[in-house]
């Protein structure tokens, strides 16, 4: 077979143009292969502080090598004569807007994020189960830094179907609660008494804030809350902490007993 069929913008090929086709997607291939290698052993021999930005070299070099690759090819595939070239902008094109519709879609919620100030950089919010301050809000996603320093990238798409729970609101402060469960034979007067008196004296605490403590039966203990505000809501596990330990030292001075939670029990019979 000398030729292959002529199928809409595309030109008839030969079998010397399918012979080049595969050459340059062979050494495309193995170039990006050598690129990663030397990158990569380049990284571990290199200073530590360098590490991670030679390896983002590794898939710019891949990208552009792909582009290069296409950019080889295209010309071989099509004709170059206008309808061609219009024939094939348009399904380019086309394939664009679909594949790019979620793109899309983040970028107008990240617009709607900023327009309506539902986060900002420096809040402690919850989404899609993740908990943690905002270090930036992207044009396609938001960053959010958990208490374990791990950094998770949510799309701003998320903001059409799931619910943003902001603890800081553009506040320096936020609410910290800090939970109690305690046997529910027990003075409940003298233990409000005393949390609240461990609320006021955290050293986290922010000054003229007042402390709540609120309480209620569970199925197998007393559950106590202390709700006070931190002062820098960066240390609003700190002040969880805090209140943890000085709570169960007074309790436990005041010969107070710590609920235990009942074991799930399964039999036959």
């Amino acid at each position: 077979m000398n030729e292959a069929g002529h199928v809409g913008f595309l030109r008839e090929l030969t079998w010397g143009h399918v012979l080049l086709i595969i050459v340059v997607l062979v050494g495309s291939h193995v170039l990006i292969q050598g690129v990663r290698w030397i990158v990569r052993h380049t990284a571990e021999s290199a200073p530590s502080h360098r590490r991670l930005l030679i390896l983002r070299a590794s898939p710019i070099a891949r990208l552009l090598i792909g582009l290069t690759a296409v950019a080889i090819i295209v010309p071989i595939l099509v004709e170059p004569n206008f309808e061609d070239v219009v024939a094939l902008v348009a399904a380019v094109g086309l394939a664009l807007a679909f594949g790019l519709k979620d793109y899309v879609s983040c970028l107008a919620a990240g617009v709607v994020t900023i327009l309506e100030n539902t986060y900002q950089p420096g809040d402690w919010i919850e989404l899609d189960g993740t908990y943690g301050e905002v270090k930036m809000i992207g044009t396609r996603a938001v960053h959010i830094v958990t208490a374990d320093d791990t950094e998770v990238i949510i799309p701003h798409a998320r903001l059409w179907s799931a619910s943003v729970f902001n603890a800081s609101g553009g506040k320096q402060s936020l609410l910290c609660v800090t939970d109690f469960y305690l046997h529910a034979d027990h003075d409940g007067a003298a233990v409000r008494d005393a949390l609240a008196e461990i609320g006021d004296a955290s050293s986290f605490r922010k000054p003229g804030t007042p402390v709540t403590i609120v309480a209620a039966e569970t199925p197998w203990a007393t559950r106590y809350k202390i709700k006070a505000y931190v002062a820098e809501s960066r240390e609003q596990f700190a002040m969880i902490t805090d209140l943890t330990i000085r709570g169960k030292e007074r309790l436990r001075a005041m010969g107070i007993t710590f609920a235990q939670a009942p074991y799930a029990q399964s039999g036959t019979g």
